[in-house]
Order: C-alpha cells, then structure tokens, then sequence
C-alpha cells in the first residue's frame, strides 16, 4: 500500500491516522522498496545505535513495527513531493535559499503529518531525541542547517535526506 495522492503533499494525514496493520510482504512504495520486517528483539538486548528512535524500533511488537514501517513510507512519500517543488521552484527561478527555507518547511510539515498516526510516547521520544540535538522539537531549522553546512544547495540536500538507522530497521533499505 502506497499512501500518496500524487500532488497533494496532505493526502497523507488520513491514511496515516487510519492504515491498517497486517503482516508486510516486499512492495514497492514510491522509490521505496520494503521487505519483511526482522522480529523484534529482547529489550535486553543491546542496541548498536546511538539513535535511541532506532533502539526503539529494534524491541516493538511485531504489529507495532509493521504500524512504524507502514507511516514511514508515508514519511518518505511527503519527501517525494519535495523533490517536485524543488524542481517547480527551479524552473520558476527561485533561489537556493528561497527552496530551502520551503523544503524544511515541508519537511516540519510531513513530521507533524506522520507524527498524527503514532502514540503520544512514539511522538515523546521523537520529539526529545531532536529537542536535545536541535533545541526543537520537529529538528532544525533552515538556519541551523545553513549554519551547520555553510551552503544553502546543502541545506536542500540534507532537508531530503532521512535517517539511515531507522530506514534500515524498517527494513526500507
């Protein structure tokens, strides 16, 4: 199942709030491909990452996890539309800043989007993870990454960009 009416970067919100859980088999999503899901681990277990988001996701019940990859490929679905207006931007002769104040923008906007379909303690430690490394709780904002990377072409290639840990415990990579 592939969440997305092309164009419309908010069609997302009701599906993500109301897909239904069941055990995945590989699909394609967009550009994403998933594959079935590991079986959770003990919480004993330790965790190879430094991303408590991804430790998380290691010790979920199966049907959570399947819920967890189902609104990540909403999640990466929304960022498909930005690769479109950064395209529709270009063509329109917009800066490089001015196209990545938009795409963190859209990229705060898919976040809050995503966040709808998870539970209040889910959207805690995702909202805490970035607080303590950005000092807010969606993550940085353009001038962060503008003063972080020094460039605003960056800006927009690091506002497109998502978590490789996560992704990878999702089995989306």
């Amino acid at each position: 199942m592939c969440p997305r009416e092309p164009g419309r970067f908010v069609a997302a919100v009701a599906l993500v709030t109301t897909i239904a859980v069941s055990a995945p088999a590989a699909e394609t999503c967009g550009s994403v491909i998933t594959a079935p899901l590991k079986a959770p681990v003990s919480a004993d277990d330790p965790c190879p990452s430094s991303d408590p988001v991804v430790c998380r996701i290691r010790v979920l019940p199966m049907d959570q996890k399947v819920e967890a990859q189902r609104i990540r490929m909403s999640y990466h679905d929304l960022l498909e539309d930005m690769h479109r207006t950064e395209a529709d931007m270009r063509e329109a002769g917009a800066t490089d800043e001015e196209i990545a104040r938009e795409l963190v923008d859209m990229r705060n906007q898919a976040k809050e989007i995503t966040r709808a379909g998870m539970t209040p303690e889910e959207v805690r430690i995702l909202e805490e993870r970035n607080r303590v490394k950005y000092g807010n709780p969606l993550g940085p904002t353009a001038d962060q990454l503008y003063a972080r990377y020094g460039s605003w072409q960056q800006v927009i290639d690091a506002s497109m960009r998502t978590s490789y840990g996560v992704d990878r415990e999702l089995s989306l990579v």
